[in-house]
């Protein structure tokens, strides 16, 4: 027990700084846990309080699971919710690691820099001033997409009731704002490698883009891996504002812009059905465990050293 306090005392800078952290986990991730019984309940709140609401709701099993699955949209909201994922995972990954290589190779740092920020800004703007940004470009009437067609001979088009063009829009979207922040991680580790790994492929004659290709990328390749399986747990989970507020909740785009989230709070915006939103978020996290444990076990059973653990 005496090592064990001499340890915290050697390291109380540390553990100081790693207070603020634990304190918001058990806030917002731990205990909100204590909610999930909600899930196997049919939850309803009384004047005596939400604790005695929670114990004094009926059980009912499994019967809130029975909503996501038995719904006639339960087979295109698992579709969009995983599809959508994987695009945005996989193509958001080659993309980030790309930019973040171009970047890297940049001889003006400055312009680097700049480049950057460019790119990095798009993660702090919210979904609601992004649909609006959007909507300047596929607005009906004043459209900057509609006036470009209309200007080259072209039928204007409807964008918010056509479902076909809304994948793609999605897609880029999403990757427009989520590849500045992946880029920076992935720029840090670039920076992080030996620069005499270089001078030495330099010295052998390699040229620019085998050094890429034999030195950047397999350096790369075990924060890639960390990063995929991580983002492979979150599979079943979806951006919220990517398929509510960039559609506008358009009812005409619901096939392709449907998914378990935007499901779950129309249901319970419409129903007010608490017990159900409960079990879909405890169905998303139990499968995106069992993702997380699947992919690693995957990646030690091929490379040991790249596994999380």
């Amino acid at each position: 027990m005496a090592a064990f306090w001499k340890k915290v005392v050697r390291n109380r800078a540390l553990l100081i700084m790693v207070i603020p952290g634990t304190i918001w986990f058990l806030i917002f991730a731990y205990l909100p846990m204590f909610g999930s019984i909600l899930a196997f309940k049919d939850f309803r709140i009384s004047r005596d309080g939400f604790f005695a609401s929670v114990f004094n709701s009926k059980w009912v099993g499994l019967k809130n699971f029975e909503y996501l699955f038995t719904t006639s949209d339960a087979y295109v909201i698992t579709r969009n919710t995983i599809l959508y994922n994987l695009v945005l995972i996989f193509l958001g990954l080659v993309i980030s690691v790309g930019f973040a290589i171009l970047l890297s190779e940049l001889v003006n740092k400055r312009m680097a820099k700049v480049y950057q920020t460019g790119m990095f800004l798009p993660h702090f703007l919210s979904w609601v001033i992004i649909s609006y940004f959007a909507f300047t470009f596929l607005s009906m009437d004043k459209g900057t997409l509609n006036q470009i067609i209309t200007f080259f001979g072209g039928e204007r088009i409807s964008w918010y009731s056509e479902p076909k063009y809304w994948p793609f829009i999605i897609v880029f979207v999403g990757i427009w704002k989520s590849v500045g922040y992946n880029s920076v991680i992935y720029l840090a580790a670039i920076t992080g490698i030996d620069k005499s790994y270089y001078e030495a492929a330099v010295i052998d004659g390699a040229t620019k883009w085998k050094q890429i290709r034999y030195i950047t990328v397999p350096l790369l390749k075990p924060l890639m891996i960390i990063l995929t399986i991580l983002a492979i747990g979150g599979i079943f989970r979806s951006d919220f504002g990517l398929f509510y507020q960039l559609p506008k909740d358009a009812g005409a785009l619901y096939p392709v812009t449907n998914v378990i989230d935007t499901f779950v709070y129309r249901g319970l915006i419409n129903m007010g059905d608490i017990g159900m939103s409960t079990a879909a978020g405890l169905y998303q996290s139990l499968v995106g465990l069992v993702l997380i444990l699947v992919a690693n076990a995957i990646v030690r059973k091929i490379e040991k050293d790249h596994a999380i653990f």
